[in-house]
């Protein structure tokens, strides 16, 4: 076992599987034979046209599950353990770390997207940020893990309460895994906010409240609704332009927008609305690994919403060709690579 297959990244279109010498790990790492591996809007952004995150010359692939193969120093893992990797690398010892918000550590790196990551048939992970999957739970469907700790972690964010009217806008993968999130903190009214089609059926499977159809009445719709005086929070997860603007008219005097999405172009925030209204505006960056991995595992376990998300698994040999289905918008759930197996 010396050499590899790796998806690399070069610059836009420019994804080619070659082969790579096996990473070696150092000390509080482990060697990871990489079983699934997924794709997101990031990858497809970098594929479209970067580079901009990543560099080049580079393995690509921050959502990632595998087998161990070589423990790491300290007992551990063991070999042949199954883990989930969060990705992002923390220093454990920074004001934010300390402040339990590892996503913002000083220091934050990640795993695929600064640091060569698991689209290849190993990856090399440090030890603290993995976490056991859960026996029983399908490889495909905790291969999902990862993004749906980025949604549980959004949920959380948004600070929901029993009762709260939420409202979602967007209901793509991310917003479908921010649904998930906020079903399993608090019993919550949501009415989920997309295009008529299958995304909108998909969130009433996974367990919306409702459903809204875009329109050129959709702000109307959703006040007549949830009601007056308005959501208690509305959640904005489709990055569209113009919706900053559309959640700051549904939500309450007092109440909160948390902006998950992000639009390609900057967007103009009516601050007169904002301030007389006292509406708190919050955001969300990835995940806190040792607070939503576990539990976004267990979500994966106990709910449907990996087997309503998970749209195909491939060989690396396809990586380009499914990269070109997400970048066209074609992809309404996950795809998954077993480079690996």
């Amino acid at each position: 076992m010396t050499t590899m297959k790796a998806a690399i990244y070069y610059g836009a279109n420019d994804v080619r599987i070659e082969d790579r010498p096996v990473p070696s790990r150092g000390p509080g790492e482990v060697l990871m034979r990489v079983l699934r591996s997924g794709m997101c809007g990031t990858d497809a952004t970098e594929w479209r046209a970067g580079p901009h995150l990543f560099p080049s010359n580079f393995i690509f692939g921050h959502e990632f599950i595998g087998e161990v193969v070589e423990a790491d120093d300290e007992g551990k893992w063991k070999v042949g353990d199954l883990v989930a990797s969060g990705a992002g690398i923390s220093c454990g010892h920074c004001v934010r770390c300390l402040e339990g918000r590892t996503n913002l550590c000083l220091t934050y790196s990640t795993l695929g997207l600064q640091i060569d990551g698991g689209m290849a048939e190993y990856v090399v992970s440090p030890a603290s940020i993995l976490v056991a999957i859960p026996e029983g739970l399908s490889l495909d469907l905790a291969g999902l893990s990862q993004p749906l700790a980025v949604g549980l972690h959004a949920a959380r964010r948004a600070q929901a309460v029993a009762g709260d009217r939420v409202v979602l806008i967007g209901a793509g993968a991310i917003g479908t895994f921010i649904l998930a999130g906020l079903l399993s903190l608090a019993e919550v009214d949501v009415t989920v906010v997309d295009f008529a089609g299958p995304r909108l059926d998909r969130a009433l499977r996974v367990g919306a409240t409702r459903v809204v159809s875009v329109s050129g009445s959709t702000v109307d719709d959703v006040r007549a609704i949830v009601g007056d005086p308005g959501a208690d929070i509305v959640i904005e997860a489709s990055g569209a332009p113009g919706q900053i603007t559309n959640a700051l008219s549904m939500v309450r005097p007092g109440g909160t927008v948390l902006q998950v999405g992000i639009a390609a172009e900057p967007q103009p925030i009516e601050m007169r609305q904002l301030v007389l209204r006292e509406v708190t505006i919050r955001t969300s960056l990835a995940h806190v690994c040792g607070e939503d991995l576990e539990p976004a595992l267990h979500i994966l376990a106990t709910t449907s919403v990996g087997s309503e998300l998970l749209d195909s698994v491939h060989p690396l040999d396809d990586i380009t060709e499914q990269l070109d289905r997400l970048v066209s918008g074609e992809l309404e759930g996950k795809v998954l690579f077993a480079p690996g197996s």
